[in-house]
């Protein structure tokens, strides 16, 4: 028995949402089971009464609003644990066709990779300016240099998740989950691919690029800060390198100086020198204790991802022998 679980993170989203809903399948080729799962991310309109109109499955709501990277995870932790084999994420405001879904989840079915990307024809949507296109190129470029991944559309939300994937995901960005669940994927050696997909017109402008500033300076912090979490010793030996090297520099020119007798105007030099080598080691070892600190997240990473194996297929297990025992009962 193979389960699909839609997941849709919602925020105010009561005049969208239902034509989204309206339009997702409830069966597809390869699935015994397709559910839907609206992750409420402190709405105060009317979303929770339009998601149960439609008949959505499960239903998760925030106490209050904690943007869209804390709705995503919530909503991959409740299909985890609603059994989903396969979860797909899409947006609230239909950006993402329906009908993209069987092709979104064929690389899974075949196990040739655990998450799926969504790859939008960037070029070709009309609401996109060119700007908004050339920062889009250039940030997905940057996510694939850092995560060491071939992934065209990086902040592309329309995304297929393995149960064993989603289980291993952990963000720490309370912004966007883009492009920090594409680096994370990379850094761990998940496979990840993209398909091509299409787009319907824009429905309402986005809520997450409300000022192209703002989200440069949010995804430049995002990916630096998961390029450190995941690969410190690298992070911090470039940088103590180049403390240290300039400092070395320095000193030579010091040194220079020194030998040919004119070292008398040039001790500001050799204290500067000293200062930046001094930096340059003491970073160098806050690198290894944050190497050594990496390897026991990883670690806790590994327990945890072990512990929802052994608990949540049991949980499952367990409702499966209630319901035939219930069966078993009603038929006696």
């Amino acid at each position: 028995m193979t389960k699909l679980i839609i997941q849709i993170p919602c925020y105010n989203e009561e005049k969208v949402l239902g034509n989204t809903l309206s339009q997702l399948p409830r069966k597809l080729p390869g699935i015994d089971t397709v559910e839907w799962l609206v992750v409420d991310d402190g709405s105060d309109d009317a979303t929770l009464d339009v998601a149960r109109e439609h008949g959505v499955d499960h239903i998760v709501s925030l106490p209050r609003h904690q943007g869209l990277a804390r709705a995503f995870i919530a909503g991959l932790d409740a299909a985890v644990g609603a059994g989903a084999d396969i979860i797909v994420n899409t947006d609230a405001d239909n950006q993402y066709r329906a009908e993209d879904i069987p092709a979104l989840i064929a690389p899974i079915l075949e196990n040739r990779a655990e998450i799926v990307i969504g790859a939008r024809p960037i070029n070709d949507i009309s609401g996109f300016s060119s700007l908004k296109k050339l920062l889009q190129r250039i940030g997905s470029w940057l996510v694939r240099r850092i995560s060491n991944t071939d992934i065209p559309d990086a902040p592309s939300g329309f995304r297929a998740f393995s149960r064993d994937a989603a289980m291993r995901l952990n963000v720490f960005s309370e912004y966007t989950y883009t492009l920090e669940t594409i680096i994370q994927a990379g850094q761990k050696n998940m496979a990840i691919t993209s398909v091509p997909i299409s787009v319907n017109d824009e429905t309402r402008p986005s809520r997450l690029i409300r000022s192209i500033p703002r989200y440069l300076i949010s995804s430049v912090i995002t990916m630096v800060r998961i390029f450190v979490t995941y690969r410190p010793l690298r992070s911090f030996t470039m940088l103590g390198g180049l403390f240290f090297a300039a400092g070395f520099l320095l000193g030579v020119r010091y040194l220079a100086f020194f030998f040919s007798g004119d070292a008398d105007g040039h001790v500001q030099s050799l204290i500067l020198a000293a200062l930046l080598m001094g930096i340059g080691v003491q970073v160098l070892v806050s690198g290894l204790i944050a190497d050594l600190i990496s390897v026991n997240r990883k670690l806790l990473e590994r327990i945890d991802w072990r512990l929802q194996q052994i608990t949540l297929p049991r949980a499952t297990q367990d409702r499966d022998h209630s319901s035939d025992k219930q069966t078993d009962e009603s038929g006696d």
